[in-house]
């Protein structure tokens, strides 16, 4: 009999895609389309915060508005603006899933299989995206149109399966949804999310999410029937948070103890 303790491979390794050994940035690729414009509004985002190294999570995103990726040349003049070591810069880009490392494509494609999602057909969804474009998660589109990922729980389980383009949710996919979708943004057509704005491309996102608003926000309905839904019923039947000044206090003496 096999040894299970003694297997080689973890037996659903295939599904998962694991970035622990590889380099920080892509350091042989040194091309950066940073300007001193950008390098102003790198500045601006620090002076926003009182302690400056609090913008560095915005300026990332800006550096992936100019360069599509955290580029050596981005990491080298977030640190430069916030006085602080390359490394450090390098070691929050590398934590974040949401910082790529090399370029990616006009849109960025995100399938949710965590949890719900999954259980309503997450994991059949990725699997007809990713036959559809023709590449794995993890990997980008030979005409650089789009990019396809993976993602961790979006927090929008009340609509599952969750797809999401350029961060932008869209509800309740199905693969022939996803599908048409995918045709109407290859085609260039306009594409609304289910929740949000206009869909317009990842590095246009990037920039929206550095902290510079391109007056889309309020294009689209931010909660859906199924958030609200919960809020009616506890309305109904006079359901409300437990009033936060009459709370049982800790004992201090047993704190202490």
């Amino acid at each position: 009999m096999t040894d299970p303790t003694q297997s080689s491979s973890y037996p659903y390794e295939e599904e998962f895609e694991s970035h622990f050994d590889a380099p920080l940035v892509d350091q042989d690729d040194q091309s950066t389309a940073i300007t001193e414009q950008t390098m102003e509004e790198l500045r601006s985002l620090a002076a926003r915060y009182p302690d400056s190294r609090s913008a560095l999570l915005p300026m990332l995103h800006l550096v992936q508005s100019v360069d599509g990726r955290v580029s050596p040349a981005g990491v080298e003049a977030c640190a430069e603006v916030l006085g602080i070591t390359a490394a450090q810069v390098s070691g929050v880009a590398t934590f974040y899933t949401m910082y790529k490392r090399r370029p990616g494509g006009t849109h960025h494609i995100g399938v949710c299989t965590t949890a719900l999602c999954a259980i309503l057909g997450g994991d059949v969804l990725l699997d007809k995206v990713e036959h559809k474009l023709g590449i794995k998660e993890g990997q980008t589109t030979p005409d650089g149109t789009f990019s396809l990922e993976r993602i961790e729980c979006n927090a929008a389980c009340d609509f599952a399966p969750i797809m999401m383009v350029n961060w932008e949710y869209m509800d309740n996919m199905t693969p022939r949804k996803a599908e048409e979708i995918l045709d109407a943004l290859a085609a260039g057509e306009e594409v609304h999310s289910t929740r949000g704005a206009t869909i317009t491309s990842w590095r246009q996102a990037e920039r929206v999410l550095a902290g510079f608003p391109d007056g889309r926000a309020d294009e689209g309905p931010t909660a859906g029937e199924a958030s609200l839904r919960g809020l009616r019923i506890a309305r109904e039947h006079g359901w409300h948070a437990p009033d936060p000044n009459r709370l049982p206090q800790p004992d201090t003496e047993e704190e202490g103890k």
